[in-house]
């Protein structure tokens, strides 16, 4: 009987531990996400509503930003016209998707290749391939520009996405190669015993054991590219432009900023990463504690 007793104080003391923990833990991430919770409902006020003092919580919500962000007309009665964000959305999604699927491609194989066939002086060229990330991008802009104009890839899908390509690859060769060095050799030698050739035992075995960190690679690179500002501001045309480079225009006008009409653009600029990282949530969760717990 006395052991039952302290059986259930000591899981009652741990359940109120854990109970503390969560409302810490759900004050904290309430406190991280209220800027972005509070863009979302700026995105429902009208132009009134979102410049009121003090701030309104309680409002009559409005889809007029959502419809302005891809049509608007300047007057009552004037023919609506096109914004262009339906194509600007477009080119987000295209450039960052192809960017990160090609890093992931060519970083993924690079990072098998380090791992498993090193070569001599190999932490000398994995350094010098992490330089490249470190310089910020508007030390190297005057000559990407130079080069870009000599070549004719200025304002091209293909200049931005390679562009986008090569930044990402130093990132995803070595986030992929931590994942390759933490597999066990023994399954790998087993397997070419078996006859198995290298191209099958990377493609058979490896990578299915590194989804997560595919997954958490390239959460985290579509998130640097999606949110990239000067190298598509300087780089993309008209037809190639994208949106954080598009929204600039909304700041101006002559009611001033347009906080609403900025909030809904950036609401819907924040769908497809949510979604991304939302149904790749316990892939991420796996990639970025992966080989931090010794078995």
């Amino acid at each position: 009987m006395i052991g039952i007793t302290r059986s259930f104080r000591r899981h009652s003391s741990v359940g109120e531990a854990g109970w503390g923990r969560t409302i810490i833990a759900g004050f904290i991430s309430f406190i991280y996400f209220f800027p972005v919770l509070w863009i979302i409902l700026t995105a429902f006020k009208t132009h009134s509503d979102a410049l009121a003092v003090p701030p309104k919580f309680f409002f009559t919500p409005t889809l007029d930003n959502f419809r302005q962000v891809f049509s608007r007309a300047y007057s009552a009665g004037a023919v609506a016209e096109d914004t262009g964000f339906a194509l600007f959305f477009f080119n987000s999604i295209f450039i960052a998707g192809v960017s990160v699927f090609l890093a992931l491609i060519i970083g993924t194989l690079a990072a098998f290749g380090f791992s498993r066939y090193p070569l001599k002086g190999n932490d000398t060229y994995l350094f010098v391939i992490l330089t490249t990330r470190m310089l910020p991008a508007i030390v190297v802009i005057i000559p990407v520009i130079l080069m870009f104009r000599v070549i004719g890839l200025s304002g091209t899908y293909a200049g931005i996405i390679g562009l986008y390509t090569a930044f990402n690859l130093p990132f995803t060769i070595w986030m992929m190669k931590s994942f390759f060095d933490e597999l066990s050799f023994d399954v790998e030698d087993a397997a070419r015993i078996d006859g198995s050739t290298n191209m099958r035992v990377f493609f058979k075995i490896c990578l299915p054991q590194v989804l997560a960190g595919l997954a958490a690679t390239s959460v985290f690179g579509l998130i640097l590219t999606w949110n990239e500002y000067l190298l598509a501001l300087l780089l993309t045309g008209v037809g190639t432009r994208t949106v954080p480079v598009a929204m600039a225009q909304t700041i101006g006008g002559d009611i001033g900023v347009r906080w609403g009409l900025l909030a809904a653009i950036e609401t819907l600029f924040l769908i497809p990463v949510f979604l991304a990282t939302f149904f790749l949530q316990n892939q991420l969760l796996r990639g970025a504690t992966f080989g931090t717990v010794k078995r």
